[in-house]
């Protein structure tokens, strides 16, 4: 699979809207790289039933599905993998949970150090952010975009960039070395998110080619 692209993020609150799999649908085939599904709301029994259900939308457009956190449910449903925040998980052990073929994103937040940690213990890719205002957790810290710039000098690993990315900023994302745009409310929180998505997917399209 590519690590490049445009990576929306929905949760459960999302997953409980009215016309959610009809707009779920248009995203995942808006030609997005991967999607994740958070729960953060509801009992586990609910979060596997939704995880479930989007896993079925990913599998008809053939886009993987990141559970995030969760390693136990990622397996329980047969996810694509699984991205681990730093008080998640060891690598090592979601590793020998899902297997080689599990695809495993690490959270770093500012730090290249914990970036090249999680690439010595085998994550797929590692995420840097927040780095512009956010709507969806406002009150992370920020990182810098000289960030990306350092961690595509000296990682050989994919970039994600997270954090208030939308259409006006994505290009600064992109220019500092972002592989993967992760976005929650510039596609899910928009009038019309498959819209969003494939404008997001242009830009990042536009810029990669």
């Amino acid at each position: 699979m590519s690590f490049s692209g445009v990576y929306p993020i929905t949760d459960d609150a999302f997953m409980n809207l009215p016309g959610h799999e009809e707009i779920l649908g248009e995203v995942a085939g808006a030609g997005i790289a991967m999607l994740q599904f958070r729960a953060k709301l509801g009992g586990r029994e609910e979060a596997r039933r939704q995880a479930a259900r989007l896993l079925a939308i990913c599998r008809r457009h053939e886009v993987p599905l990141i559970v995030n956190d969760d390693v136990e449910l990622c397996a329980q449903i047969g996810a694509d993998g699984v991205h681990l925040g730093r008080a998640d998980r060891n690598i090592a052990d979601a590793r020998s949970a899902l297997g080689a073929r599990a695809i495993i994103g690490a959270t770093c937040h500012d730090s290249l150090e914990l970036a090249r940690s999680a690439q010595v213990r085998g994550a797929d890719y590692v995420a840097f952010g927040r780095f512009f205002p956010s709507v969806s957790k406002p009150e992370a810290p920020l990182a810098r975009l000289g960030t990306l710039r350092a961690a595509r000098e000296s990682l050989d690993l994919p970039v994600a960039a997270i954090g208030g990315i939308d259409r006006g900023n994505a290009n600064r994302a992109l220019a500092a070395g972002a592989d993967l745009l992760a976005v929650i409310h510039a596609i899910f929180g928009a009038p019309d998110p498959g819209a969003a998505a494939r404008e997001l997917v242009r830009i990042h399209a536009e810029y990669a080619g």
